[in-house]
């Protein structure tokens, strides 16, 4: 190595040679001087690099020149376009307001369809995590040809049937959809590590109180926190402006652990446990629901590029405690769901679920006490359920599109059940959304709605809609 500097060292002089002809004796000593206090210099560094190699302690070794420093940030930049701890998107990209896919858990972690490059991740200092702040400002304008229930949200199952106040119009404007989301992504030995965190401002009806929505890890194919159930499918529902969607289609918050087995070729099976509710009609302080085992769900899916489909199965334990009497009885059902591209532009989204004590995993029932009934006899009722829609997404240009959503839920009737309990709703939606830049949309809808009565009682209404929304990130 010394050879080679000696080398460079007296080819650089002669070349310098020509150059210095016609400079003064006093300028070529000083370029020789320089040139010699360059050649200690890396002397010293090579000695120390020897040292080093050779187990001797080093001497203290010059910082690296200014170049060598400025190949950090390059570094980092291609690490954060990879985003570490995140498996390869199958599903086509979709375009959707709501954006329920980005908050699901896959497997190994991947992209979704609505955020398939995964921007806006960057680098903790001196570690392997990549963080993202995301969410999005929106704002809502709603319009009531006729009294709703509901003044935020399209639920259909909560129009007023028989009200004195039925024709009653209402205008609303809100920002409650607002939602705020951490995200944190890292590979490990163990497999790619996920943590997940979001809110938005559902948490009262009076008010802005903000609200769990999302709050997991996922470390592998294992998930463990509060989130969407494994029942239900977050990439087959519809892209509308309104915040429920439709009625029939599953779709349950909860706190739950399942684990997923990769079966080859976009093919996954789940497996999970989560925290069971029995949703009862007719109880009373001396006969209270009871819940002894965790609700247990098995979910088969398969990925395309086209789309996908998913089957579901959930197994439940409900019951009640009495006085003088208590029951438990198995409920459960199934759902088929999925999403399927239509020429280049067009995207069908579909989903239909069926069974008994289901009410509690379908958007327009979940929480309305209608799993099962305790009739007077005191025996437990299960109450049957099915329900689907389906949604059509057109895509004008790459800035405008619009999506057509129609669907359906109807509960079996039981006179164990109230006259004015739940029988039936209907869901139709038409909307047009522009999306001039990535994080700015804005659009109409127009919205239908019937509920239904145990006793054969009907109402209607008509909502319109208009949003404006801006992502943080996108």
């Amino acid at each position: 190595m010394r050879l080679s500097v000696w080398v460079m060292m007296c080819a650089l002089c002669a070349a310098a040679m020509p150059a210095q002809a016609q400079d003064s004796a006093q300028a070529l000593r000083q370029d020789i001087q320089t040139l010699r206090r360059t050649l200690e210099s890396m002397e010293q560094r090579l000695q120390a690099l020897e040292q080093t190699e050779a187990g001797a302690p080093a001497t203290s070794i010059p910082s690296p020149p200014p170049a060598v420093v400025a190949t950090a940030p390059t570094s980092t930049l291609a690490r954060a376009a990879q985003v570490p701890g995140t498996g390869q998107a199958i599903l086509p990209p979709r375009d959707s307001v709501g954006d329920p896919s980005t908050a699901a858990s896959r497997p190994d972690s991947a992209a979704g369809p609505t955020d398939p490059e995964l921007k806006g991740f960057f680098a903790i200092p001196n570690t392997d995590t990549m963080i993202r702040i995301g969410g999005y400002a929106k704002l809502d304008a709603i319009v009531d040809a006729r009294a709703s229930g509901d003044e935020d949200q399209f639920i259909t199952s909560t129009i007023p049937v028989g009200s004195d106040h039925r024709d009653m119009r209402n205008f609303n404007l809100h920002a409650k959809q607002t939602r705020f989301s951490f995200e944190a992504r890292r590979p490990t030995t163990r497999g790619n590590l996920r943590f997940y965190l979001e809110n938005d401002f559902f948490g009262s009806s009076d008010g802005y109180e903000f609200r769990l929505r999302h709050a997991y890890g996922q470390l592998g194919n294992t998930y463990a926190g509060y989130g969407y159930s494994s029942f239900m499918d977050a990439d087959s529902l519809p892209d509308t402006l309104d915040f429920a969607g439709p009625g029939g289609a599953g779709y349950l918050l909860v706190a739950g652990i399942h684990h997923s087995f990769a079966m080859g070729k976009g093919n996954t099976l789940t497996i999970a446990a989560e925290d069971p509710d029995s949703e009862l009609a007719g109880t009373t302080d001396d006969a209270r629901a009871e819940s002894r085992l965790p609700d247990v769900t098995l979910t088969a899916r398969m990925e395309r590029d086209w789309g996908h489909l998913q089957v579901g199965a959930v197994a439940r334990s409900i019951g009640y405690d009495g006085i003088d009497r208590d029951e438990r009885k198995l409920g459960g059902g199934v759902q088929l769901s999925g999403s399927a591209s239509v020429g280049e532009q067009d995207l069908l989204l579909f989903g239909v679920l069926g069974g008994k004590g289901l009410s509690r995993y379908t958007a327009d029932l979940t929480g309305s006490g209608l799993d099962a009934a305790i009739a007077l006899d005191g025996r437990l009722r299960m109450l049957s359920l099915a329900g689907g829609f389906v949604g059509y997404t057109h895509y004008w240009s790459p800035m405008w599109r619009s999506n057509l959503v129609l669907g359906q839920l109807t509960l079996g009737r039981d006179d164990a059940l109230a006259a004015d309990a739940f029988r039936q709703s209907r869901y139709g939606v038409l909307n047009l959304i522009w999306s001039p830049a990535p994080s700015w949309t804005m659009g109409m809808e127009l919205l239908y709605g019937q509920l239904e009565q145990q006793d054969g009682e009907r109402a209607d209404t008509m909502r319109l809609q208009g949003s404006l929304q801006y992502n943080f990130i996108k």
